[in-house]
């Protein structure tokens, strides 16, 4: 989202528009824009102001707080490694180190691509099947350092 079109920006203000009476619109509209393009750059958050009244500084800060809000382009599939307690101690970080060392990116970054994203998760609460990824929303449990290769040639394999 570069240069921002016009139909861009004309879509932007009708979702800022849609909560124009809510009290607190602001995280409803930053997930409406995030489903819709994928992201929340910095010139769509200037838009998100002009149209809100609420200052870019805090917009910034909530799009960089959440963790499920992101400021680039995120992949097709998104890898989502936990590294809560659990997950850490049953071997978390040497499957996202597998993940990184096979698709060439760090946590955070997306291939060039733009297939895979990876997103070290601090906790998604499935502790019981330890260590967990998820991507997409499909939980992988108890995953081991041998499987992510396979996981990710599945992945690449897909046409959907």
């Amino acid at each position: 989202m570069a240069k921002l079109s016009e139909a861009a920006v004309k879509q932007i203000s009708e979702i800022c528009d849609r909560y124009a009476n809510e009290t607190t619109p602001l995280m409803m509209i930053l997930s409406d824009i995030q489903k819709e393009y994928g992201y929340v750059p910095v010139d769509v958050q200037e838009i998100v102001s002009e149209k809100t009244g609420i200052s870019v500084a805090e917009i910034y800060g909530v799009v960089t707080f959440y963790s499920f809000f992101s400021l680039k382009p995120k992949g097709k599939y998104i890898i989502g490694c936990c590294l809560g307690t659990a997950c850490y101690v049953k071997g978390a970080q040497q499957i996202i180190d597998e993940f990184c060392e096979i698709l060439g990116i760090k946590p955070g970054e997306t291939t060039d691509d733009g297939m895979f994203t990876i997103d070290a998760l601090r906790c998604i609460g499935a502790c019981g099947i330890a260590p967990a990824v998820t991507i997409n929303g499909t939980v992988y449990p108890k995953m081991e350092v041998s499987q992510v290769a396979g996981v990710i040639n599945d992945y690449r394999s897909r046409e959907d």
